[in-house]
């Protein structure tokens, strides 16, 4: 047991980011530049990867240029006026849409978060494959477009419909990781019964600016709920099947194994699971004997709300509540707080939980099952009280 909570803490040293940091931004923050924000901390440069430097958190919205950036290829090229929206398939008219048409239609503004399936890989043990994300790949903001549920009412969906493919302009080789010969498109599908949900959205405006081009410009998915591979970015192509759709980035990649009647099967990953994370303070971070100080995060929990958040000081002995602030809105983080005061010098190792609407408790222990995806356990912070 002893060495099990070895391994659980072990991963507490690597949870370092900068400089302690933290700033304030409007809600309605303007998407140029704010140079009081550290800026985004690059994971890969080709394709760009950047994570937004979560412990500077302090509002609920994540302006745009501090907004983590997630590619697969390359960012493509896109000249609007050529530019349509192809809607085929399984369908009972075909049809093609151009941004102006897009921007007449009737839109809705959807307050999400998203946060990519990789989110905290970085801290897994032996060291995973993938984009080394931290803390910062997730963010909330608010997105401005056209209900996919209209889309597809207008066109009319078949009897045998199924799965609705959206596809992405970004394109490239995924050969070496196992994948087909040849350049392959990024995408991914969404049942029927989550694709004709409101809370799913094809967005063209973010934080009420126009969609930046590194978050999708001129069209993305907003997938409410669901980890950020499925809000495809730069969408071009929407196909209706009559089948599953088995593609790279739907079966080999961003899926993990279930067991099933003593067998294990591969499943494609969708919701977003239950979860808290501490901005401050940071790993190996001095905080004062016998003064209070303030632990604060933020936590979501995919298509449930978060109803508490819970925090340890002692490595998960004991537990009390934190305070959760500001109004619960759905497939939003809630940003949270509590209020400690150590009472004596030494190493303390922190840790918070989530719990939501569906009694589902953030867990204190990795499922090796999700592979390197879905990283929800509790995430130890160690700080130097003196």
């Amino acid at each position: 047991m002893e060495q099990d909570r070895r391994e659980f803490l072990r991963g507490a040293a690597t949870l370092t980011l900068g400089a302690a940091v933290l700033p304030a931004w409007s809600r309605a923050a303007s998407p140029a530049v704010n140079d009081k924000i550290p800026p985004l901390i690059v994971r890969e440069k080709e394709p760009q990867n950047l994570e937004f430097p979560f412990h500077v958190l302090s509002e609920t919205i994540v302006p745009n240029d501090r907004f983590y950036v997630r590619n697969h290829f390359s960012m493509p090229k896109i000249e609007l006026k050529a530019w349509r929206l192809r809607v085929e398939g399984a369908v009972k008219k075909a049809a093609e849409f151009d941004y102006d048409e897009l921007r007449k239609m009737k839109s809705v503004t959807l307050p999400a978060t998203l946060e990519c399936a990789g989110n905290n890989r970085a801290f897994l043990v032996p060291k995973a494959r993938g984009v080394a994300w931290q803390l910062g790949a997730v963010g909330n903001a608010e997105w401005t477009g056209v209900p996919l549920a209209a889309i597809l009412e207008r066109v009319g969906l078949r009897d045998a419909a199924v799965d609705i493919i959206l596809e992405g302009a970004d394109r490239g080789s995924v050969a070496a990781a196992g994948g087909p010969p040849g350049n392959i498109s990024f995408a991914r599908s969404l049942p029927i019964a989550k694709a004709t949900r409101p809370e799913v959205i094809l967005a063209y405006r973010m934080n009420g600016a126009d969609l930046p081009a590194a978050h999708g410009f001129p069209l993305r998915a907003v997938v409410a709920g669901w980890y950020g591979m499925a809000s495809i970015k730069w969408l071009r192509r929407i196909i209706v099947s009559d089948r599953p759709f088995n593609g790279y980035f739907q079966s080999l990649d961003y899926s993990y194994f279930e067991q099933r009647d003593g067998l294990a099967v591969t499943v494609p990953i969708t919701e977003m699971q239950v979860k808290a994370q501490i901005a401050r303070p940071r790993a190996d971070e001095t905080v004062p004997v016998k003064q209070p100080c303030r632990i604060h995060g933020a936590a979501w929990a995919g298509e449930a709300d978060v109803t508490r958040v819970e925090v340890s000081v002692d490595g998960g002995k004991n537990w009390a509540p934190a305070k959760l602030l500001g109004n619960a809105a759905s497939f939003c983080w809630r940003l949270w707080e509590f209020s400690w005061t150590p009472a004596r010098a030494g190493r303390a190792t922190l840790l918070a939980r989530a719990r939501d609407a569906r009694r589902r408790t953030q867990p204190l222990e990795r499922d090796p099952n999700r592979r390197n995806y879905m990283v929800s356990h509790c995430l130890p912070v160690e700080v130097d009280v003196k």
